[in-house]
């Protein structure tokens, strides 16, 4: 089976801990548990604008801020917005909020041993 795995970086060696500023994204294809690809994306941008409406909830990213690995099942990232985790999850994303070096992370992923952590989960 192959899967392919996107994970959130600002350097291309560390994960992110801010789904939402980074600007990269490595993916890996993995093939019978071994990575047989690799390359890096330019993430798709929002402005960097945030409107809030009163209750604070955040306009105008939608679906775009995953655009650029639709082809992706896994998503690795140091951490992200409740609405954002939402659209990963209704997206058909299996979300990992994990931090530390990429490498670390996806072998930790390819033995089955990468946990997430919910407390990753920003709140404004």
């Amino acid at each position: 089976m192959i899967k392919k795995i996107a994970i959130i970086t600002e350097n291309g060696t560390r994960i992110s801990s801010h789904f939402g500023r980074a600007p990269l994204v490595k993916i890996y294809t993995v093939e019978n548990g071994k990575v047989t690809a690799e390359e890096e994306r330019q993430k798709a941008h929002f402005t960097g604008e945030h409107h809030h409406d009163a209750n604070h909830h955040h306009h105008g990213k939608g679906a775009q801020m995953f655009q650029t690995f639709t082809d992706c099942q896994v998503l690795i990232c140091g951490g992200m917005g409740q609405p954002a985790l939402d659209k990963a999850n209704n997206a058909g994303l299996e979300v990992f909020l994990s931090g530390g070096e990429i490498e670390t992370a996806l072998q930790q992923y390819l033995r089955g041993e990468l946990t997430s952590d919910p407390r990753r989960v920003h709140t404004h």
